[in-house]
């Protein structure tokens, strides 16, 4: 468990896991490959961990920041040899629901794409049902700023009574995405409505830089949007015109649930991307664990 300083803990609330088992297979977005994936229930205490069922010994890896070993197009999980790619989308619905307990099997290397967003993921989370536990997980809220800048890269958490995501996009060669800004307040309902269906996007001169990097084998006009100009190539078109906007956040929600707790913070992200979102999630665990030494 992490230690949290008392003087951060505004909140308690029960732990929460699922109800029951769910399962779902798929391509991977990155290999290409088919893949299986479990849900399982979780005794309190456990947090959330990833299990390589289709390798000897099933390792597992916890869903925490030590974990995280790459983090360019996607975010992924190690531990020695062992890898999970592309945990954002599942991490990202696990965390709105506020999962505390879960184990995540996996026959393969990275989650099933779906349809790029998290929707089947929360369709999983919402078949099962929840149940809460006697355990109870600290809500913990900022008493100052926490802040992380490269470049034309900035992110800041600031205090706020909830969790708040304000996000600018911005890809100043492309007309379709020169701009675009959302800000959110993140709950259940608001990431199931508002964010939870918006899909993976790519630019199309990226296209053909990922798949000579050997990524991006799963995918499709079925599960991601690619732009081109100004034209949007997707299967039946935005669910939203700034979707791509709200997928970044999708993303950042996943990203930011590797601290490893739930807090309460308005998080202000320009330009920010898989590597800056784990740098933030980084600040932010130390600064809440390590504040007090």
């Amino acid at each position: 468990m992490v230690f949290v300083h008392p003087r951060h803990q505004t909140l308690c609330r029960p732990q929460r896991t699922l109800k029951n088992e769910m399962s779902f297979s798929g391509i991977g977005l990155h290999t290409g490959e088919e893949v299986s994936m479990k849900f399982l229930p979780a005794k309190e205490g456990s947090g959330i961990n990833f299990k390589r069922i289709d390798l000897p010994g099933q390792p597992i890896i916890p869903a925490t920041i030590e974990y995280v070993c790459a983090n360019a197009r996607n975010t992924t999980l190690g531990i020695a040899d062992v890898r999970i790619h592309t945990v954002e989308h599942v991490l990202a619905a696990v965390r709105a629901f506020n999962i505390d307990n879960l184990c995540i099997e996996i026959h393969g290397i990275e989650p099933p794409v779906g349809n790029g967003s998290s929707d089947v993921f929360v369709s999983m989370i919402e078949e099962s049902g929840l149940v809460e536990q006697k355990g109870v997980v600290p809500i913990v809220k900022l008493s100052n700023p926490v802040y992380w800048s490269e470049g034309d890269i900035h992110l800041v958490a600031i205090p706020y009574n909830g969790y708040r995501i304000s996000y600018t996009l911005n890809y100043p060669a492309t007309q379709l995405l020169k701009s675009q800004y959302f800000s959110i307040d993140i709950d259940t309902e608001s990431f199931k409505r508002e964010i939870s269906p918006c899909r993976t996007f790519s630019l199309y001169e990226e296209v053909s830089a990922l798949m000579d990097r050997g990524l991006i084998k799963g995918a499709s006009l079925d599960n991601a949007v690619v732009i081109k100009d100004d034209a949007i190539l997707s299967k039946g078109g935005l669910f939203f015109p700034d979707e791509m906007v709200r997928h970044k956040i999708l993303d950042m929600v996943g990203d930011l649930s590797l601290v490893g707790f739930e807090f309460h913070a308005h998080i202000i992200a320009i330009r920010a991307g898989h590597a800056s979102n784990v740098a933030l999630a980084k600040q932010i665990f130390n600064y809440i664990t390590m504040e007090s030494h």
